[in-house]
């Protein structure tokens, strides 16, 4: 005989389901006969989900002390992680992540932590953890033998106000696993040795799971000479190639697949034909199919097609012979004048208007490639140094210096080179803490403990990066679903008051804790003394100016909150105590995508818009899966325009107002109608440039065959 069980909604079903999990999340994008959305529907699939395959497939234990036994001895755990504390410990920091009694909300999450993150058997048939043991086990990896940091970051992730990203949250305890980093950036110098040092780095770190984006600058053009003797560089083209084979071929035991992105400034020789290998129809010999591009463009660039000047590409090989330093030391915009005047420098020259159109005309092809505001970028720095490229995701932005190499490829001199340690705040859940500050410390320890913990030897100027700079990047997710909840309109005058105070008062927190850490420690991040942070330029801004909420509704919401927002005093002592003990980390703030690890947090990805009110995914051999946007009800859809309803400017403008306290960078996706013309992406470009944006990530157009096409009872139709 069926037994009977509650819904959430106190009506009892049978134990044997009408529909399977699958089924029930597809009516989440039909309406029901009272033209509502069924997010009842989806509830219940992430219980069948569990009912109907996670119960029956994961393995059981009758206690946590057998179960940690056998995951040690089988070599699924490390078990120098759990060495570091008593088992009494141990058991009360398990007891404590499940006693939160934690229920994924939508299914999309369950389905997403369990093919994705959590620990499988060998032949990845069963489930060994559940999500309070992956928790428990980041948390207990991170604290490093740290018994109240333990505590303090499983229930900030437990709460879901901190969520580690994927690679930590993925890996941490693991025995079998790749490195806790998200990503790595590596430069590539104007000689064989390096070159070939990047493409083994990209393998190997490819092998521990990180993205790799590669700078090729300073790489001379196609035709240069190579020991005087004319016409004998291939450019860049080839490498690549040769790093796109790289990518392909390395991936993390099958869980990560290799990634990688190359930059070229705009104003290298070879550009043009860089932007050619992702058109649609180009030569296979040069065709990029997985890589990613990202351009450089310094402020010169917009001045010379805003006058419809001609636009001057310098050659990387001769700018290093006559001026001693490599293309990416030297500032285009500077010295653009003296460049073209300079006959020893070897130039040619391309309309810089149709410069611009033909990228517009990439990006509406691919959505590439990702672009970097250079001069913006450096102007915005902290850190003594240039910044000349940026990520896979184009949010990280951090000063790198040069290698350089023996023939046998071994190090003469190691460089500095940058791995992004990252992890995001759910502002909502961060709106919702009794305490902020607390919650933003907790995040920056965890993050500082990647940095400390990682272990890139298979890449020594990345590792010698890592161990000066201590960087870190404090992401945050779930910018809309807040809004939406607290019923404003993304983008409005509400919506950026907010954004501003919030990143505002996250960065006070952020770099309060790197002090109180670096005063711990007795320890600050290499080139601390040649930093605004320690000639107090940086805080001058926040001392002089006036950082209150512009509208009643953004003070309302801090003040039920609880949430104290900075005074001018309290960033005039802040800046005494960093003069007098420093900051940990040379870098705190970077805001990525946040592509998994927003579905098992329930948040809407990024600081930007909701792509879809439903969004659907195509997932495996399971097929589409259909997520509904956090906090989202039948009751206030008004303020769930997605991106494309929004259009570019506003999510722009919502991105200047956090640019303006984040010290890196934020990956920044603008969404388009299919109506949209090349002059359109032109215009976005400018806007974003002229409102201080970094960087902009990918180009996205909403497909001909969705836009106006209405299939009945759909809320969000792919066709």
């Amino acid at each position: 005989m069926a037994t009977t069980l509650l819904t959430d909604t106190g009506v009892e079903r049978s134990s044997e389901p009408l529909l399977d999990y699958h089924a029930l999340n597809a009516l989440l994008n039909l309406y029901d006969d009272d033209g509502k959305i069924q997010f009842e529907a989806d509830r219940l699939a992430a219980k069948e989900y569990f009912l109907q395959h996670v119960n029956q497939n994961t393995v059981f234990f009758h206690s946590l002390a057998e179960k940690l036994d056998y995951l040690v001895e089988q070599g699924y755990y490390e078990p120098e992680v759990l060495g570091k504390y008593d088992f009494e410990f141990i058991k009360s920091l398990f007891k404590r992540a499940y006693a939160v009694k934690f229920r994924f909300p939508t299914f999309m999450g369950a389905f997403k932590y369990y093919t994705s993150y959590t620990l499988k058997t060998f032949d990845g048939s069963r489930y060994l953890e559940r999500f309070e043991d992956r928790v428990c086990m980041v948390a207990l990896t991170l604290a490093d033998g740290d018994r109240p940091l333990a505590e303090q970051i499983t229930d900030e992730i437990m709460a879901g106000r901190f969520q580690p990203a994927t690679p930590t949250f993925l890996n941490a305890g693991k025995a079998q696993r790749g490195e806790l980093v998200s990503c790595f950036l590596l430069r590539v110098e104007d000689n064989m040795e390096s070159i070939a040092r990047a493409i083994n780095s990209s393998l190997q770190l490819s092998k521990r799971g990180g993205g790799v984006a590669l700078s090729l600058t300073n790489i001379r053009e196609a035709g240069a000479p190579i020991k005087k003797i004319q016409n004998q560089s291939s450019g860049v083209i080839p490498v690549m190639k040769l790093l796109e084979d790289s990518f392909s071929y390395a991936n993390q035991l099958g869980a990560r697949q290799g990634a990688g992105a190359v930059y070229l400034n705009a104003h290298h020789p070879d550009i043009l034909a860089f932007l050619d290998t992702k058109r649609e129809n180009a030569d296979e010999k040069i065709r990029i199919k997985t890589l990613s591009l990202g351009v450089v463009i310094p402020d010169i660039t917009f001045a010379l097609a805003r006058d419809n000047e001609d636009m001057y590409l310098f050659s990387p090989y001769d700018i290093e012979r006559v001026y001693g330093v490599p293309f990416t030391e030297m500032s285009i915009t500077e010295r653009y004048r003296e460049l073209v005047d300079d006959r020893r420098i070897t130039k040619k020259k391309i309309n810089a208007r149709k410069f611009f159109q033909t990228l517009a005309e990439i990006q509406f092809e691919s959505g590439y490639p990702y672009i970097v505001f250079e001069d913006t970028v450096n102007r915005a720095n902290p850190i003594d140094g240039r910044i000349t490229m940026s990520n896979l995701c184009s949010e990280i932005l951090q000063v790198s210096t040069s290698s350089t190499y023996h023939e046998d490829l071994s190090f003469a001199e190691v460089g500095k080179d940058i791995s992004c340690n990252l992890g995001s705040l759910n502002i909502a859940k961060a709106m919702d803490s009794d305490d902020l500050g607390r919650t933003v410390e907790v995040a920056v320890r965890a993050l500082t403990a990647v940095s400390d913990q990682s272990n890139i030897a298979c890449a020594p100027s990345i590792e010698h990066g890592n161990a000066l700079s201590h960087a870190i990047g404090l992401g945050q997710m779930n910018l809309h679903g807040y809004l939406a909840r607290e019923s404003v309109h993304y983008g409005s005058d509400e919506g950026l008051d907010f954004t501003n105070m919030y990143f505002y008062a996250v960065t006070f927190h952020a770099i309060a804790a790197s002090c109180r850490i670096a005063r711990e420690r007795g320890q600050r991040f290499a080139g601390f003394e040649k930093s605004t942070y320690a000639t107090g330029a940086y805080f001058a801004k926040y001392i002089e100016g006036d950082w209150m909420p512009r509208t009643a509704k953004v003070a309302g919401l801090f003040e039920t909150a609880g949430i104290h927002l900075p005074t001018p005093d309290d960033w005039r002592a802040l800046a005494a105590e960093v003069a007098e003990h420093g900051m940990y980390n040379q870098n705190l703030q970077a805001v990525p995508p946040t592509g998994s690890i927003s579905y098992i947090n329930h948040s809407t990805s990024s600081i930007h818009p909701i792509v879809s009110k439903i969004e659907i995914r195509k997932e495996g051999k399971i097929g589409r899966v259909y997520y509904p946007a956090p906090y989202m009800t039948n009751d206030n859809l008004e303020y769930y325009a997605d991106a494309y309803e929004i259009g570019p400017e506003k999510i722009i403008d919502t991105y200047a107002e956090a640019t303006k306290h984040v010290d890196q960078g934020l990956s920044l996706t603008l969404f388009f109608p299919d109506t949209v013309t090349t002059r359109d992406l032109n215009r976005a470009q400018i806007y974003a440039w002229r409102k201080g944006i970094k960087t902009v990530y990918y180009i996205r157009l909403r497909q001909l065959a969705l836009a106006g096409t209405e299939v009945d009872g759909c809320v969000s139709c792919m066709l």
